[in-house]
């Protein structure tokens, strides 16, 4: 940039802001179709929000979200005012027959989160079945989310990767899912309350053993981190922060193929064998653990001869 390039009051340059101007005010000339529309809206920073997701918005019919105290401020920073309902696992059985019946007469319904994108974590999942099995359409207007933010942020493997969400709150329930979760070759990726992040990350010690892990806590915002290290210096590590608002991604490194135990492929084994040919259950579990085939096959033969079926 030349000191002769003309500029916004702001500073930016006015090409920039001229032709985001336009693109914004092209989509709000579009037409806006009847249908269910899934906006993603931003995990922090309010800048992180698309020009599509700013029009459809303004256009919609009527908007539902998780919390209408919390998306009004959203909405109102944008100078945003339409219809504003909500739609929360504790009303959504009543209100997605009254959402449908607003698709069918024509209108467009948007529906947004608190944060990120609709559905992940968040209810919805029956609304946009409902609203397919109704013969009416479904657009997602993508952007912000927490898991791949937390998840491309860390430094930890992004070709695979197991979205869990958030664990049981009890210790034994979440040992129990983490000891599912263990032989994933894959990126693991939770979400997790404040109140519960230092107890879940001391059974992930436990069960998960030593690999590498990171917690990100206040994604897009002003004190935005992503911390690297073991569960239990991780654990440490947010010691002082368990009575904050809001809620941490936890990540947990793949396994090595080293750490999945013979006990646990036979486990794998007699599941897969129970509903799969001995091929096909073979490669099944060889896929889900991500360990040698070889070993998993001399397994199964073991397993076949123990339980008979193998003369």
């Amino acid at each position: 940039m030349t000191q002769d390039d003309p500029k916004s009051p702001e500073g930016a340059p006015a090409p920039a802001v001229s032709r985001v101007s336009s693109a914004l005010e092209g989509e709000l000339a579009k037409s806006l179709r009847e249908g269910l529309y899934l906006v993603s809206t931003p995990i922090g920073n309010l800048a992180d929000i698309s020009l599509r997701a700013l029009a459809t918005l303004a256009r919609a019919d009527l908007i539902f979200c998780e919390d209408t105290r919390h998306s009004r401020k959203l909405l109102g920073h944008y100078g945003i005012s339409g219809e504003l309902h909500a739609y929360h696992e504790h009303n959504a059985a009543k209100e997605r027959p009254r959402i449908i019946a607003r698709i069918r007469a024509g209108q467009s319904v948007a529906l947004i989160s608190d944060a990120g994108t609709p559905l992940i974590s968040d209810p919805g999942h029956k609304l946009v079945r409902e609203v397919r099995e109704g013969g009416f359409n479904v657009y997602a207007i993508p952007g912000a989310s927490a898991l791949l933010a937390a998840l491309t942020s860390s430094g930890l493997p992004t070709d695979r990767f197991f979205f869990e969400g958030f664990l049981p709150p009890k210790t034994t329930a979440r040992r129990k899912r983490l000891e599912e979760l263990r032989g994933i070759p894959a990126t693991l990726v939770f979400y997790e309350a404040p109140q519960r992040v230092q107890a879940m990350l001391l059974d992930a010690s436990e069960v998960l053993g030593d690999r590498e892990g990171a917690i990100a806590k206040e994604l897009t915002k002003l004190h935005e981190s992503v911390m690297r290290g073991s569960f239990k210096e991780l654990a440490a590590g947010v010691a002082d922060e368990l009575g904050e608002k809001g809620e941490f991604v936890v990540l947990a490194g793949p396994a090595a193929p080293s750490e999945v135990t013979d006990a646990e492929i036979v486990s794998r084994l007699e599941s897969a064998l129970g509903e799969a040919t001995f091929r096909d259950g073979v490669q099944d579990v060889t896929d889900m653990l991500g360990v040698p085939r070889k070993r998993v096959y001399q397994l199964a033969l073991a397993l076949k001869d123990v339980n008979g079926k193998g003369r």
